[in-house]
């Protein structure tokens, strides 16, 4: 007959199923461990055993104390080592050869999903994000054409649930952007300072529902202008510099006193920073930040947001106040006088065709840097996987790590509410 002991934990079961012959017993032993099972003599117990007359040793019998198992070991019975893996075997054909002689290969820190995460240098999460928001006097929203997934809001209710959905996915800054109605125009922009205006309307309405809500703001003429400029122009088409500066400490103060956290001069007017910030800490706003557009290029990927926006130039081109595409050392003189003039945050803006820009910056000033990737990025992003040219949700995640790995600290994306829900579902 057979002795069977084994140590609580190990299944029954299996002792039960496998007993069905000599050979079974043989492979319930390093189940149960060394010693446990003993054979005298072939199996012959039958299929059907007495379960209670088997688990009752098992019950009775105790586990080996961790100082009996150290003093095996140190007797010289160390349990045996699970056998080394079998190298696998490279296909027909694989040419014999000697291996490299080298110091070092760098393919060794990216061979395992976990050595890759801890030597990842860059990292992104949804706290990089700033929400663009288009905002209109309607209460219904309205689809932007040349910007697929992108609407302009209601400024009541579509508004505040578009919102809900970025704090749900941990966005919670965002950016807002008023499409200004025509009647509401001028050559002068005064519509721009209104208390009661749209921009204060939404950030008291937003500052009511979230009272943590990080709320930007843009400062500039554009939206306000029946030039469709970002300051005021003259008679012979010159953008007056001072009298617009002028316009955008009143536009700043305004946004202030209804409660935005951040305001973000995006005129490019020279000395407007340090204006603004004298201006904000006259009226008692010495806590609100200044998010300068350090570095904003006159870009051609700004189509999309200015049919967003309804905000074309009437005339000419914004050339003479926005940076020439072709200009990397200029961003300097622009990061030292803005930092000097009291702003807290300096941008790029576009994102990825400046990612040197950005870098520029990241290496010359400690202020954190932002980044906009802007309309024409998204929407070229969005044609491209419409029609399978690419997978979104990699170009968008890749798009966005790059813009980190440049050196921004927060990215103003469209994006924002869908990468945060990748990233998010890729943490489960």
């Amino acid at each position: 007959m057979m002795a069977a002991a084994a140590t609580p934990g190990c299944g029954v079961s299996q002792a039960l199923t496998a007993c069905g012959s000599h050979e079974g017993l043989r492979r319930v032993a390093p189940v149960f461990g060394p010693g446990v099972v003993s054979v005298s003599a072939p199996c012959k117990l039958p299929r059907k055993l007495n379960v209670q007359a088997v688990a009752e040793p098992i019950a009775k019998s105790s586990p080996r104390t961790i100082e009996e198992c150290e003093a095996n070991v140190v007797a010289g019975n160390a349990p045996a080592a699970p056998p080394v893996p079998a190298k696998p075997s490279a296909p027909e054909g694989t040419p014999a050869i000697s291996p490299l002689v080298m110091p070092a290969r760098p393919r060794r820190n990216r061979r395992s999903p976990a050595l890759r995460a801890a030597f990842q240098e860059t990292t992104i999460s949804p706290a990089n994000f700033i929400l663009p928001l288009f905002v209109h006097e309607g209460e219904q929203n309205a689809p932007i054409g040349a910007m697929p997934g992108c609407q302009r809001l209601g400024w009541r209710h579509g508004l505040i649930d578009e919102v809900y959905k970025a704090r749900d996915v941990g966005v919670n800054s965002v950016v807002l952007f008023p499409k200004v109605p025509d009647a509401l125009k001028s050559s002068t922009g005064d519509e721009a300072y209104n208390p009661d205006g749209l921009v204060p309307r939404c950030i008291r309405l937003l500052k009511d529902k979230f009272p943590d809500l990080v709320i930007y703001t843009d400062v500039a003429l554009d939206p306000y202008s029946s030039d469709g400029h970002d300051g005021i122009v003259r008679e012979d088409g010159l953008i007056m510099n001072d009298e617009t500066v002028h316009q955008l400490c009143k536009q700043a103060v305004a946004q202030a006193q209804a409660g935005a956290d951040v305001v973000s001069p995006s005129d490019m007017m020279d000395g407007r920073v340090g204006a603004i910030r004298k201006a904000l800490d006259l009226a008692g706003h010495q806590d609100v930040s200044i998010m300068a557009y350090t570095a904003k290029y006159a870009s051609a990927f700004y189509g999309p947001f200015r049919e967003a926006l309804d905000s074309n130039p009437r005339f000419g081109d914004k050339k003479t106040y926005q940076m020439n595409p072709a200009n990397y050392r200029e961003a300097l003189i622009e990061t030292r006088m803005d930092e000097a003039e009291g702003a807290d945050i300096l941008m790029v803006k576009p994102a990825m065709p400046y990612l040197d820009v950005i870098r520029l910056l990241r290496d010359n000033t400690a202020l954190p840097i932002s980044a906009y990737q802007v309309s024409g990025e998204y929407s070229m992003i969005r044609a491209a996987a419409a029609a399978g040219m690419l997978d979104e949700k990699k170009a968008v995640l890749e798009s966005l790590l790059s813009i980190r790995r440049a050196g921004a600290d927060v990215i103003l994306t469209y994006f924002a509410i869908q990468a945060a829900q990748w990233l998010c579902a890729e943490r489960v």
